[in-house]
């Protein structure tokens, strides 16, 4: 059952890593700002990021702009769109007048200012363009750990299909790039193996702890937290959580760590930053997270099946205090014997943190 790790698995075919590619290069261009057009059903929507584009050189002199928001940004502003009242994911389309500024449209996307100007308004609600290239959007903004807010403009260089997003997060073509001994302070005989796919420049690790036997290996999922797990941040407690997981597989016959790319739970590390902010203004991490307008949990678990497959990992006794991840896991055909709770004492700048995330989810996130 616990054979040696291999670099198999299903090989993604040209036209996937084509459109994963695509889909780097657009994220990529997001991140400099630059807009980008995303096709589909044979129309195209040109956005630039509000985040990072040049928005005073888009805006134009007269008439109407049109900002595309997530929504759960939309609902924090109380905005309704008729279109998508349907499918309350949709994002949404609202109309500003050409004299907006493009001061007046941060404040618009970024909640962490929604205190200093609680006055937005009025909006105007318009119909949702190309709804399949919106929701593309969202999700290439969230890659690029962007906020999920663009500008409608009229032409884009950089052009991706609307499909190209899902072949870009595709777990299947994680690879193991790299494998070295590496003696840790829990363990000195762990092994530590580095996964990589074509397109995302995303690093993911695994940590093997101990001498792998026939037992089921105890494993802990672990999202990359800078602040908690580098700069042992007290407002979370992801640093503790990480250092217990390595001491129980150290006492176990052997465990296997995850250490995923996934800061902030998939929202990026500036993200989480505005998240701390929010929270200083007493909300709570979940609503830090919708008002952000991103989901609650963002985190993709397929790429934690697809490394322990790659490390011939079938069955694991999962560390966690989630039930989602013993759910993901499982839908992903891992099989889940146990779950290990991870216990942390709480500290005065935690414990509402921590308590939050219980009265809200039922469980700590």
């Amino acid at each position: 059952m616990n054979a040696a790790p291999h670099d198999g698995g299903r090989k993604v075919g040209g036209a996937g890593k084509a459109a994963a590619r695509r889909a780097a290069r657009a994220i990529d261009a997001l991140r400099r700002g630059w807009p980008i057009g995303i096709e589909t059903g044979g129309e195209r929507l040109h956005l630039l990021p509000v985040e990072t584009g040049a928005l005073e050189q888009a805006l134009p002199a007269s008439g109407n702009v049109s900002l595309l928001i997530s929504a759960s940004r939309a609902d924090t502003l109380k905005l309704l769109n008729q279109r998508a009242a349907a499918d309350p994911t949709l994002p949404i389309q609202i109309g500003l007048p050409a004299r907006v500024t493009a001061a007046e449209i941060i404040t618009i996307v970024d909640p962490v200012l929604d205190m200093q100007y609680p006055m937005k308004g009025p909006f105007q609600s318009e119909p949702l363009s190309n709804p399949a290239a919106a929701t593309a959007a969202m999700e290439l903004a969230r890659h690029a750990a962007l906020l999920p807010a663009f500008l409608i403009v009229d032409e884009a260089e950089d052009m991706i299909r609307a499909e190209d997003v899902a072949a870009y997060a595709d777990s299947s073509a994680l690879t193991i790039s790299a494998h070295a001994r590496l003696p840790v302070a829990a363990n000195s005989e762990a092994h530590i193996y580095g996964f990589r796919s074509d397109a995302d420049a995303t690093d993911h690790i695994a940590l093997v702890v101990g001498k792998r036997d026939e037992s089921t290996p105890v494993v802990r999922l672990h999202s990359e937290c800078l602040t908690g797990d580098v700069l042992g941040s007290l407002k979370c407690d992801c640093g503790p959580q990480l250092h217990a997981a390595l001491d129980q597989m150290a006492e176990a016959s052997w465990g296997v760590l995850l250490y995923l790319r996934q800061e902030g739970r998939g929202i990026g590390l500036i993200n989480k930053l505005r998240a701390y902010a929010l929270q200083d203004q007493g909300f709570d991490t979940v609503d830090a997270n919708q008002r952000l307008g991103f989901a609650i949990d963002a985190r993709d678990f397929s790429t934690a099946a697809r490394m322990l497959d790659l490390l011939n990992v079938p069955k694991v006794r999962l560390m966690t205090n989630n039930p989602e991840k013993v759910e993901g896991l499982e839908a992903c055909g891992v099989i889940v014997e146990e779950r290990l709770p991870v216990k942390i004492a709480a500290n005065p700048h935690n414990e509402f943190y921590l308590d939050t995330k219980r009265d809200r989810t039922g469980h700590q996130l």
